[in-house]
């Protein structure tokens, strides 16, 4: 027994009406008063209470005899996306991207000429350095800094290429000022960044954009591999779509909370 129980704090009415809406699934779309009764425990006296309360508040549809959910019941969980943060509705994506692909995830955000980590589910260690949430790291030499610098305007990136200090911290790296520029309009082009051991040596890294409602790019996803992964072709083959897919995921969350 919870402490609300036990307190006499528990609404056991808002329990059962709770359990009625969840007796509705993908394979249960459409429901009897006699099923309802039957997956939530309850009498059928109380199952048409409760359904005949949604069908009146605009949750729940019937024609009589079958009962359905409206698109009005979407209304509780964009309630709830609409209190999250960008990492917490990009935490379950990567979390699902993570286990599907086996190399770490991470969302960052620009800060100047910097990108700072706000998201991050690991696997294995592949850098020297630890990366965790507050981690920086200078953005042209980024998978997920070279997607940001991209979307910026162009005026930001003229004084930022004319002003940024485009140390080699491998020997592949990109200091030149006009082939980042062309590396960034080729990254607006084709909508991802791929970095090959830039950063470090044996790193290769591929992000995408992550866009808010008004399509700006607000964060960028990324996944990390460690060279011996495979080809550059290959681990592009492997991780691409699903990191692709999973921005669209987080996007898709961001703007049925933004709804709200």
């Amino acid at each position: 027994m919870t402490d609300a129980a036990r307190s006499g704090e528990f609404v056991q009415s808002l329990e059962r009406g709770l359990a009625v809406i969840r007796a509705f699934d993908a394979e249960h779309p459409q429901l009897t008063l006699s099923e309802v009764a039957r997956a939530t425990g309850l009498t059928r006296a109380a199952a048409r209470r409760f359904l005949l309360t949604l069908v009146e508040l605009g949750y729940v549809h019937t024609d009589g005899r079958l009962f359905a959910l409206r698109p009005r019941i979407l209304d509780l969980g964009y309630a709830y996306l609409s209190s999250l943060s960008l990492p917490e509705v990009a935490q379950p994506h990567m979390e699902a991207l993570v286990a599907q692909v086996h190399e770490s995830c991470s969302v960052s955000v620009l800060d100047g000429d910097e990108v700072v980590y706000v998201a991050r589910v690991p696997t294995k260690r592949i850098m020297t350095v630890g990366i965790s949430v507050g981690t920086r790291f200078p953005a042209y030499a980024t998978s997920m800094g070279r997607v940001l610098l991209a979307a910026q305007p162009a005026d930001w990136l003229d004084d930022y290429l004319a002003t940024a200090q485009l140390r080699p911290l491998t020997r592949r790296t990109i200091t030149d000022p006009a082939k980042l520029r062309t590396t960034l309009n080729r990254i607006v082009g084709q909508g991802y960044a791929i970095v090959d051991q830039e950063l470090e040596e044996g790193l290769r890294s591929l992000a995408a954009p992550i866009h808010g409602d008004d399509g700006a790019v607000v964060a960028a996803v990324n996944v990390s591999a460690h060279a011996s992964r495979g080809t550059f072709d290959a681990i592009r083959r492997e991780l691409l779509p699903p990191l692709l897919a999973t921005a669209r995921r987080i996007e898709e969350d961001l703007a049925a909370g933004s709804r709200r």
